[in-house]
């Protein structure tokens, strides 16, 4: 494999009309830069029953199943765990992303998201068996899972179905690599003990190591000016050995260009990268307040609504940038239409969709704290 066969295109942030209203989907847009993707030689599309609330399968049917032939790209498609009530369900999520899509097969076929309480639902719809089948029939080439936990439940779930699959998605980056929550080099080196590839997500941590604080992204280009923070971040995944493929999701053009570059003329981080990117990550680690992904689970999951994933960037923002008047901002979000951060109920409902494993309700808390305490919006920005 070489590394440019590395360079998958996530469908989880397609381009949008409407920034609100994920299921906008800029269709002209997404197809042009299928067209370059395809162009330079990738062909791998990585998307979910979930993703755009179920439109980007449709959106990749168009961009891509209605305008190439079948041999000439792979898809990716995962099983919606959270939903799953009873062993019937694979058949009918499978069926319907079947139709969506506008395939007969996929490349590769994920139980998707497995964690603690969302194990159980694949365990009680005999998931895992199910997938088994899919392969066995020729309805998914490949098969394994996407995981968002601790290494302790990977190893768990590795020791009991690592024989039948292929693949494990994990997230992996150079902030996560040592993270003792996320555990991504834990989580690697199981898979790698195991024998099976490793696909990775969010390998810029939903665009947190790009939009850094200031102060780093000087440091990047001091170090480095010619490559992009974006790049580093790449190349730090798909420099290692069991890794088979690196997701990027992306919705603007320049971020594809970038990408391309990368991959087309790849470098294996060398020692001395590797230990800037170390220093780096230790620095973001103190600068950022939340370390969300913006993948946008718990707001489906909330009962208010409340647009968590906002609220927490300005948290970020007010926090790495206090010279920036976002207190009004925030304060505008709350009069625009926006469900304020201080209608959490404290359900917890959103703790098992965050993939971050989070504590959203606590966090929020401090969101409404930290603003609210440093800004009247009578007496001005302070």
């Amino acid at each position: 494999m070489t590394y440019k066969s590395k360079f998958g295109f996530g469908c989880m942030r397609l381009p949008q009309t409407d920034a609100e209203d994920p299921t906008k989907i800029d269709q002209e847009l997404f197809n042009e830069m299928v067209d370059l993707y395809m162009e330079h030689g990738f062909n791998y599309f990585d998307t979910s029953y979930a993703y755009h609330n179920g439109v980007s399968e449709v959106a990749l049917r168009k961009a891509v199943v209605e305008r190439y032939p079948r041999e000439s790209y792979k898809i990716c498609d995962k099983m919606p765990t959270w939903a799953l009530t009873s062993k019937e369900d694979n058949e009918k999520f499978v069926n319907e992303m079947l139709e969506r899509l506008g395939i007969d097969y996929f490349d590769v076929f994920f139980v998707h998201n497995i964690n603690t309480p969302w194990y159980k639902l694949a365990e009680n719809a005999d998931s895992f068996e199910y997938v088994k089948n899919m392969k066995e029939k020729g309805i998914a080439k490949k098969i394994g899972f996407s995981f968002h936990d601790h290494a302790e439940l990977l190893e768990e779930v590795l020791d009991k179905y690592a024989d039948i699959i292929d693949i494990v998605q994990i997230q992996l980056n150079y902030l996560d690599w040592e993270d003792p929550v996320i555990e991504s080099r834990k989580c690697y080196e199981l898979c790698v003990k195991h024998g099976l590839d490793v696909y990775v997500m969010e390998p810029l941590k939903g665009g947190l190591l790009v939009n850094a604080p200031d102060n780093i992204k000087k440091e990047f280009n001091e170090f480095s000016p010619n490559k992009s923070i974006a790049s580093f971040a790449l190349r730090f995944a798909a420099s290692l050995d069991n890794v088979k493929m690196v997701l990027s999701g992306m919705n603007q053009m320049d971020h594809l260009i970038d990408n391309i570059n990368t991959f087309e003329n790849f470098e294996v981080l060398s020692d001395e990268e590797n230990e800037f990117l170390k220093k780096m990550a230790e620095k973001l680690d103190e600068s950022v307040a939340v370390a969300c992904s913006e993948c946008g689970y718990c707001i489906d999951a909330c009962p208010e609504m409340i647009p968590i994933p906002e609220y927490f960037t300005l948290y970020n923002i007010s926090k790495n940038r206090p010279e920036e008047d976002i207190y009004k901002l925030y304060f505008d979000k709350l009069a625009d239409e926006k469900v304020p951060a201080d209608e959490c109920t404290y359900c917890g409902t959103c703790l098992e969709h965050c993939t971050q494993q989070i504590d959203i309700p606590e966090v929020l808390e401090k969101v409404c704290e930290n603003f609210e305490t440093g800004f009247s919006p009578y007496a001005g920005s302070p």
